[in-house]
């Protein structure tokens, strides 16, 4: 019994360790940016104490989401089949059947992701002019995202703008610096409006870009397959309104490792593949 208890603690402490250092992560570059700014103020007062803050800060901001993910083992088992989290007709992107990781990264669990968007005659094609445009003129854009099993509501995020469009040659260009930016500001920055969901079996589902104010769940809520989660957004890192979907095996992507999904009746869309899913009863 004691050495349960001890093996118990030490895994409440090592739980505890890993959330001290994910919030100092999230801290790290506003703090830096605010010491520079100090610094420049004062003209340099720091001296070579900045350059000492800076060779500390930047190993660790590096360092800590590799650290978190060393211990945690590449998901092995076969795929996880769910329904799959849309209705009518989409075109898939990046995703795993492809390649692995599917968006080139295993950063945030999304080896096995994949991207959806609605690629009909109404969605906008010019990759020049103009360079963004309104949410609305992409039909995606509002569609409901649907829970892909029974499961229970694990986080919830819903107060990102949905901004314009970046899907032009000269917005991507825009992006790119802005993607930058998001990553050094943390996870939820590049995630967008999000749910998590907690599917059992140490199976979470992410969906990630949902519009703003969309969402219609709570953390604890119970859902059934089908349900509506929310609608379909362009916030966070996101080029136009589309759903970013994976599984993973942590409700925290942060921590978490990607794991292979099948969507029931569809399997897993290729690059550019149009699927289709009928409404559910």
């Amino acid at each position: 019994m004691a050495d349960v208890a001890r093996e118990q603690e030490r895994g409440r402490a090592g739980r505890r360790l890993r959330w001290c250092l994910i919030r100092a992560h999230g801290w790290t570059v506003p703090v830096l940016l605010a010491v520079i700014a100090v610094d420049i103020v004062l003209g340099g007062a720091m001296g070579p104490w900045f350059l000492l803050l800076v060779a500390l800060a930047v190993p660790f901001y590096a360092g800590v989401p590799l650290w978190l993910r060393s211990g945690r083992r590449q998901a092995a088992h076969e795929p996880v089949e769910v329904e799959a989290p849309v209705t009518g007709e989409w075109l898939a992107l990046n995703g795993p059947a492809d390649k692995v990781p599917s968006h080139g990264v295993r950063f945030l669990g999304q080896e096995y992701a994949i991207d959806l968007i609605v690629d009909s005659e109404e969605r906008p094609a010019s990759t020049w002019w103009p360079p963004m445009r309104r949410n609305e003129a992409f039909p995606a854009f509002g569609r409901p995202l649907l829970a892909v099993a029974g499961a229970e509501v694990v986080h919830v995020e819903d107060g990102a703008r949905d901004h314009l469009s970046r899907g032009t040659y000269p917005a991507l260009l825009y992006m790119l610096v802005e993607g930058l930016l998001r990553q050094a500001l943390g996870a939820h920055r590049l995630l967008g409006n999000h749910v998590v969901l907690d599917l059992g079996g140490g199976v979470y589902a992410l969906y990630a870009h949902l519009r703003q104010g969309s969402v219609r769940v709570r953390p604890g809520d119970r859902v059934g397959t089908g349900q509506v989660l929310g609608g379909c957004g362009n916030s966070g890192n996101s080029s136009e309104p589309h759903l970013h979907f994976q599984l993973m095996d942590a409700a925290d992507p942060r921590l978490a490792v990607g794991v292979p999904f099948t969507w029931r009746g569809v399997g897993v869309p290729a690059d550019g593949t149009v699927f289709s899913v009928s409404e559910r009863r």
